[in-house]
């Protein structure tokens, strides 16, 4: 025959509940720390890596959105950036891919994360960058190598190096001496600034 079991004492109920919050106050208290700048690609999930949604403002103040049309899979450095962009001590490279809210303009966002500091580097116009990363079934579909019209390269000496590659949704193809619509510069510039500012801050 088994045992019957036993109701707990009211004074165990509340020594239970006590421990329960003084647990919950601890925590408020000492929280978990936050991890280092440079284990934060890794620590973080993918949403605050790569966020849904990115605000910004068009050279002429309008206010736009940046939506996140896909996330590749992490990739070798070599992979993911073309060779003259790839930094010595590269770990590995993440990659992600947002539209504006107009379905215009997309652009591939590229994050190198680096075994050592670096020296900084900001540039414009179509330099060695991130290679496009293209997501069927959207405005990113035929992105390509072909298709960036232009990119920045962004780093302030951290552990990251950001490089963006920006070109159009209708997939149209960059022809050497091609002219760049300030939206579509401004676009690749305020995407780096704005993931690699909230990589490193």
């Amino acid at each position: 025959m088994g045992r019957s079991e036993v109701p707990p004492l009211p004074f165990e109920v509340a020594v239970y509940h006590l421990s329960v919050v003084l647990l919950s106050l601890v925590s408020m208290v000492w929280p978990t720390p936050a991890p280092p700048v440079s284990e934060r690609w890794h620590a973080w999930p993918v949403v605050r890596v790569f966020p849904a949604a990115v605000p910004g403002h068009s050279p002429s103040g309008a206010r736009v959105t940046y939506v996140l049309t896909g996330v590749a899979p992490e990739a070798p450095c070599r992979v993911a950036f073309q060779p003259a962009a790839v930094r010595p001590g590269c770990r590995t490279a993440l990659r992600a891919t947002y539209a504006d809210s107009t379905q215009t303009f997309v652009v591939t966002v590229g994050i190198a994360v680096l075994d050592a500091p670096g020296p900084g580097r900001n540039g414009s116009g179509r330099p060695a960058t991130v290679r496009p990363a293209a997501f069927p079934g959207g405005p990113a579909e035929r992105f390509g190598d072909r298709q960036y019209f232009t990119g920045v390269v962004v780093g302030s000496g951290e552990r990251y190096m950001v490089a963006t590659a920006a070109g159009y949704a209708d997939g149209r193809a960059y022809q050497p001496g091609d002219r760049v619509t300030p939206r579509l510069r401004d676009a690749a510039r305020r995407l780096a600034t704005a993931l690699h500012e909230a990589l490193v801050r």
